[in-house]
């Protein structure tokens, strides 16, 4: 990895570090330096896609948001641009699949990324339904349609009769506690 990206990648993680922290001056200057990144980010893998670039604003600001709405899941330990990106493909397969398309998008633009980072612990299936079962009914319902049928919030609050807001409160309740519950073990 070049030092300015390394540069760039200790900075973000520094700012997301203070944003954690309650600095609001540091998480505005982390939006402000990952938003451009983004951008090109997004225009490039619509392009990869055969998609034009128009939906690129979108992207970004849904990559924004869940950054905003997960930051409290990213481990200050860790380096933030990993998990950004991470974040970032995710949103941009998502798209893809709404618009019916099969999505491959190419690991070599977080390769050099990624061949920093130590391999994450992993939990194994069994262990994961197990600590599934725990979980209160309709939370795993709504976990099970979006995390695992790929419905939409949308979908699933219609398939289950709840509002869009209450569908995301018991998926973010039901990861926050599954999470917990991986980690403790």
């Amino acid at each position: 990895m070049g030092a300015q990206v390394r540069e760039r990648d200790d900075e973000w993680t520094g700012w997301m570090r203070q944003a954690v922290a309650g600095d609001d001056e540091a998480y505005h200057r982390l939006l402000k330096a990952i938003t451009p990144v983004l951008r090109a980010a997004s225009r490039r893998g619509l392009a990869r896609a055969g998609q034009p670039p128009d939906q690129a604003e979108d992207i970004v600001q849904e990559i924004l948001l869940a950054v905003h709405l997960k930051r409290h899941t990213w481990d200050v330990n860790a380096p933030f641009a990993p998990w950004l990106f991470a974040i970032a493909r995710n949103k941009l397969i998502d798209m893809l699949r709404r618009r019916g398309r099969r999505v491959f998008v190419d690991i070599d633009d977080f390769s050099e990324i990624l061949a920093d980072e130590p391999a994450a612990p992993t939990v194994s299936a069994s262990e994961v339904e197990a600590q599934l079962k725990t979980l209160p009914q309709r939370q795993r319902d709504v976990l099970q349609s979006i995390a695992v049928e790929a419905a939409s919030i949308k979908q699933t609050a219609q398939r289950f009769s709840m509002s869009e807001g209450a569908v995301r409160v018991a998926l973010h309740r039901a990861l926050s506690s599954l999470t917990a519950k991986l980690r403790d073990n």
